[in-house]
């Protein structure tokens, strides 16, 4: 069997050792042009940590961006996502955000610092002589393409933000207050980047001449050219939708994976429908996920928070025969004795030896055969099944529905043994919308939620249309919601981050 050396995103300062192993240590209480940026090594822990910024700080702290956060943002503030706590995530799950809130506090400084890491990291190994001009290329390559990812959150959440590149780093210039760049603007820049990089990235690390491994999680052409996918269509650019999904699926590097339930296994970090994940190694650097997304009283998943999770009118929407609807903790006989389970309808008063749970957790981040504090749940930031919808997307926003859309749509239904749909039975609206469910379906608390929603003009419209079947007030507005407000110590640093037209 061929091994796979799995990339783990570590942040680390230094390697410890036991204390008697190096009793007279050199210390380099900083870094400089003579003792830094030297070697191929030290190329390689300055990309190593830009991956990093990908998850969290620490392992006493690792539920920071892709490794839990940055979930609040993108599908509890929608029409599926739900949080029955109060404080940050409250509020984004009722819709009542502010300035004030934490969580797009923490999001905001995460993307950031991955930006930081890696602009300091394009800046200095530019000019280094220790690596060979391919070496050199590689490094900058991944370096551009995890930027450009933190500059798409970003965008997605907040619209025109702060762009800072390398080229900052050489007259700082710490104190300026300078205007959010547009959103054209910064979808300019990471055209430009991610073509550079989908040029200069292999299609995989197997045998590969700069980091000898197979590095799974190493940022790919595969990768770079769906990011640009991505992009497009936000921008509704639908042609070229077509053109880079096109391209990804000629490299002939992924598929899906038989299982959908499987892709998720705290067992399963990489297959051949990765395209760029957030790797974890639950013994060395584990998240928080299944805490965040566990049941609470479950007699296996104990000690858990159901923190993040689904609402009962989404969980409805699955059909039966869907593999997917079982990815989720609907009924079980909790350690407290109780009968967990739906309410048969709102307002509903649970008998003696019932609990009505408020909302559904999912298993997508919390299976039943992972029983450790911290997990070693893989995040799937890009997968292919996100290919073939966008571009299923894209090709009825052209030419309304055609048989190579709906094959696409089926073959991810299919995955799961959803009910396929049927060429005949749809107009280009009834596509569209059938789109969008799929995309809620399979992508459920992956970070897409939110910008789907937007995208196809239904974030007010069906985010209400929940709020209001539950009792809870209306408050989603657009254009108004469409972005965030800018968190606030931001705003008092920089006011030309103004928050006028978003609260």
């Amino acid at each position: 069997m061929k091994k796979y050396t799995i990339l783990l995103l570590l942040l680390a300062a230094g390697t410890q050792f036991s204390c008697n192993q190096d009793l007279d240590p050199t210390v380099y209480s900083s870094l400089t042009n003579t003792n830094g940026y030297q070697t191929k090594s030290d190329a390689i822990a300055a990309i190593n940590s830009i991956y990093g910024r990908l998850k969290g700080p620490s392992v006493g702290d690792n539920f920071s961006y892709w490794a839990t956060r940055h979930f609040a943002l993108t599908d509890i503030a929608t029409d599926l996502g739900h949080c029955q706590f109060g404080g940050d995530p409250g509020q984004l799950s009722l819709g009542t955000w502010n300035s004030a809130n934490g969580l797009l506090r923490e999001d905001w400084n995460a993307m950031y610092k991955l930006i930081a890491n890696a602009n300091n990291a394009i800046f200095n190994i530019t000019p280094m002589s220790g690596i060979t001009a391919a070496e050199k290329a590689q490094f900058i390559a991944e370096a551009k393409f995890l930027r450009c990812s933190a500059y798409m959150d970003l965008t997605d959440s907040w619209g025109p933000v702060i762009l800072i590149t390398e080229a900052n780093l050489g007259n700082p210039g710490y104190l300026d207050q300078t205007p959010p760049s547009s959103v054209e603007e910064i979808d300019a820049f990471m055209i430009k980047e991610l073509t550079e990089a989908a040029d200069v990235l292999p299609v995989n690390y197997q045998n590969n001449e700069i980091y000898g491994t197979n590095d799974v999680g190493r940022a790919t052409k595969g990768a770079a050219l769906t990011l640009l996918a991505k992009l497009y269509l936000r921008s509704h650019d639908w042609q070229k939708v077509v053109t880079y999904t096109q391209k990804v699926m000629d490299l002939n590097e992924y598929h899906l994976y038989p299982s959908y339930l499987g892709l998720f296994k705290e067992s399963n970090k990489w297959c051949s429908e990765n395209i760029f994940s957030s790797l974890s190694d639950a013994n060395t650097n584990g998240t928080e996920l299944l805490n965040h997304f566990g049941p609470v009283d479950h007699p296996v998943v104990q000690n858990r928070w159901q923190y993040y999770t689904v609402n009962w009118d989404f969980y409805n929407t699955f059909g039966d025969e869907d593999e997917r609807k079982q990815c989720f903790f609907p009924e079980f006989m909790g350690t407290d004795g109780l009968l967990h389970k739906q309410a048969p309808y709102l307002g509903a008063e649970p008998p003696e030896g019932e609990l009505y749970m408020q909302d559904v957790s999912t298993k997508k981040y919390a299976d039943d055969e992972t029983t450790t504090y911290y997990d070693g749940h893989s995040v799937n930031i890009l997968r292919y099944a996100d290919v073939l919808l966008s571009r299923a997307e894209a090709l009825n926003e052209i030419s309304g529905p055609t048989q190579e859309a709906i094959d696409l749509i089926n073959q991810v239904k299919g995955r799961s043994h959803a009910k396929l749909l049927v060429l005949s039975d749809h107009t280009q609206t009834s596509l569209r919308d059938a789109i969008l469910q799929e995309r809620g379906w399979e992508l459920f608390y992956e970070g897409k939620r939110r910008a789907d929603l937007i995208r196809m003009n239904k974030y007010d419209v069906l985010v209400n249309a929940y709020h209001l079947r539950v009792g809870e007030a209306a408050l989603i507005k657009m254009p108004q919601n469409k972005y965030y407000t800018y968190p606030q110590s931001q705003v008092d640093l920089n006011p030309k981050l103004s928050n006028a037209d978003r609260q």
